[in-house]
């Protein structure tokens, strides 16, 4: 690695970490590494050019040191458990004595902010979390923030909706026949293309403000029916028909998501770091994962 060459490291390199490591890799100048659990997506990523490292959450990385001592740049989004974050439990300390680290973020939730009946949040609002879930996740980013203050720790805390794009999105489950249109009037959700996401964080790591909080999320929070119904007009099939949100039977999990009620407020991203969404609603997402996989429909065709 050069003196300038940058070397980003993935605690959890999934979806939205192989966007952004992409993305980098396209621009020129960077490393990309980071961790799964599984040892065939390890062999995949590795083939794409990715450093990829087993971490199974229950044991530290081993020779951790040498395996990061020239990361620049740190995203944690491995999922917390009722012991906490992963990646604090084992390696906060390691963490501390990178001798080239310039700035890390924290992927959380924008569930920490809890129920607000519709209402709209900031980065300034309370978090009172209703799940555990985003219970979880605002006492990792307190964790991460206590290091800020102690030891002037570089992390970012970014706070995301609901995350979604190509192979991922309202799509395809229409297309695989599980998507429902739940009606509970006045609940909104809130939810971000995996491209914009990308690219906040890129913005981010142009312009560190060590303990910033950011809210990531489009302009338009929507009742998730809508979502439903728009995927289906672009796909040409007919939209399911509405549910009463009482009458639903929802699994645990999925009922756990219409508990909270709110409208995420996205300014500060726009303000600070810049932004200019490529997908400022749910609509333009949509329109651009079907292009997307039109696209690619196209190029194995060609291929092939």
């Amino acid at each position: 690695m050069t003196d300038t060459e940058k070397h980003l490291f993935c605690f959890g390199y999934g979806y939205s970490c192989d966007y952004l490591g992409h993305e980098l890799m396209q621009r020129g100048g960077w490393k990309i590494s980071g961790t799964t659990r599984d040892s065939d997506r390890r062999s995949e990523l590795r083939s794409r050019g990715v450093r990829a490292h087993l971490f199974d959450y229950d044991a530290p990385l081993p020779d951790f040191i040498s395996m990061l001592k020239d990361v620049t740049h740190i995203v944690i989004s491995t999922p917390p458990s009722s012991e906490g974050g992963p990646s604090f439990n084992h390696h906060a300390q390691d963490i501390l004595n990178l001798p080239k680290l310039e700035w890390i973020g924290y992927l959380s939730t924008t569930g920490s902010y809890g129920d607000r009946g519709g209402g709209w949040v900031d980065e300034n609002s309370e978090l009172r979390p209703t799940t555990k879930r985003g219970s979880r996740r605002m006492n990792i980013e307190k964790q991460w923030l206590s290091m800020f203050k102690a030891y002037e720790l570089p992390i970012h805390i970014f706070r995301l909706a609901g995350i979604y794009g190509p192979g991922r999105s309202a799509l395809d489950s229409v297309r695989s026949g599980i998507a429902r249109r739940i009606d509970k009037p006045g609940h909104y959700f809130s939810r971000i293309h995996v491209e914009d996401l990308a690219q906040v964080l890129i913005a981010s790591m142009l312009n560190p403000n060590p303990s910033a909080i950011y809210n990531v999320c489009d302009d338009m929070p929507t009742p998730s029916h809508e979502v439903i119904d728009y995927a289906c007009k672009l796909l040409a099939i007919e939209s399911p028909l509405l549910i009463p949100f009482d009458k639903a039977d929802l699994a645990p999990i999925t009922a756990s998501f219409y508990k909270d009620n709110k409208r995420i407020r996205n300014d500060k991203i726009k303000n600070e770091l810049g932004i200019k969404l490529k997908y400022k609603n749910y609509k333009q997402g949509l329109e651009a994962c079907l292009a997307a996989e039109n696209y690619n429909n196209k190029i194995v065709a060609i291929s092939s």
